[in-house]
């Protein structure tokens, strides 16, 4: 097939979230902009700030720019680096769930309301409690409950959260962690046998606005073993770009490999897992970055993504693109 082109070229777009409410296409991405920052693996140069919500009547139509629905001056625990975040509705209400750093520089998971999917989104004054790390994507299941799932090495800062058994920095007592800053950039576990970083899950209280329980280590086993993914594999190992859907029965656990820059999926019979490798979905593409989303519109399945075409490979600014995804009779995805 022809390469995709980019669905929005009036600026540019990263980490796409899309979701059908009320059988309209809604698109959730982050907004690159032009910076003299440096190319870094803490991922400083992406500085965004605010976010556009899109919509799409048909996978081929226009899209439509609601314009900026949430910045980061509207959000008071916010510092800076509003990176990619989601969305859902429940109750409803839709609700923006979206990472950012701290008035400390530390990634926290926030959440903004409102009655409309195209906002403008009204933001609670604080993150939610207990959360941590970057790349939310919120799943509400059948049953109405609601789980987020989070966590991004290196910049993401997951691997900087370990247990603490005496001080707990406040507003942390419910997961037990401390923020060590001396892990911050490309550290992660390594050596024969060691097991991957995992991501995180939680299910959320039914305002969205708290966990109902501490998040837990979603575990992604290899299949050939049936044990956790090593942390020396690279090309399977959790990086970034959590992603969670259902198809036929099945939760697949979808994500980016980070510096082997894949997508990848997982599939199991439970949303908090835990979940088996299964393949790749998509290949590199042109920029290190890769995150994604799928979801059924108009009785087809697609996968949203983003790559640096427009901005002729510069790194920090992207756009996003999608592709028709099928499923096998094993339930396996192939690109259309």
């Amino acid at each position: 097939m022809a390469a995709p082109k980019p669905l929005i070229t009036h600026l540019y777009t990263a980490d796409p979230s899309a979701h059908v409410f009320n059988g309209k296409l809604y698109i959730y991405p982050s907004h690159d902009r032009e910076t003299d920052i440096q190319f870094n693996d803490n991922g400083d140069q992406y500085d965004m700030t605010d976010y556009h919500v899109f919509s799409m009547d048909s996978i081929d139509g226009p899209v439509a720019d609601s314009g900026v629905v949430l910045s980061a001056k509207d959000v008071p625990w916010v510092s800076k680096q509003m990176w990619a975040p989601d969305a859902a509705t429940k109750n409803g209400k839709y609700y923006l769930v979206f990472p950012a750093r701290d008035q400390e520089g530390i990634f926290r998971i926030g959440v903004a309301v409102s009655d409309s999917p195209t906002g403008p989104f009204a933001p609670e004054k604080n993150y939610i409690p207990g959360s941590y790390s970057i790349d939310p994507a919120v799943f509400v299941d059948e049953d109405e409950k609601p789980y987020l799932y989070f966590g991004g090495l290196w910049g993401g800062q997951l691997q900087c959260w370990e247990k603490s058994e005496s001080e707990v920095k406040e507003g942390d007592e419910m997961n037990g962690l401390v923020f060590n800053a001396s892990k911050s950039g490309p550290q992660e576990p390594s050596g024969a046998g060691v097991p991957a970083l995992c991501p995180r899950v939680g299910q959320l209280s039914d305002d969205m606005l708290n966990f109902v329980s501490p998040p837990q280590e979603l575990q992604i086993l290899a299949p050939e073993t049936g044990e956790p993914i090593a942390a020396d594999d690279h090309e399977r190992r959790f990086f970034e770009a959590a992603w969670m859907h259902r198809y036929n029965g099945q939760y697949y656990f979808s994500y980016s490999t980070g510096d082997s820059h894949y997508l990848v999926y997982a599939t199991g019979s439970s949303p908090m897992g835990p979940f088996t490798y299964q393949g790749r979905i998509l290949e590199p593409v042109l920029g290190w970055t890769t995150h994604h989303s799928i979801v059924e519109f108009k009785g087809k399945w697609y996968l949203f993504y983003h790559d640096c075409e427009l901005s002729g490979g510069v790194d920090h600014l992207r756009s996003v693109k999608v592709r028709e995804i099928v499923y096998d009779a094993e339930g396996k995805i192939h690109l259309a």
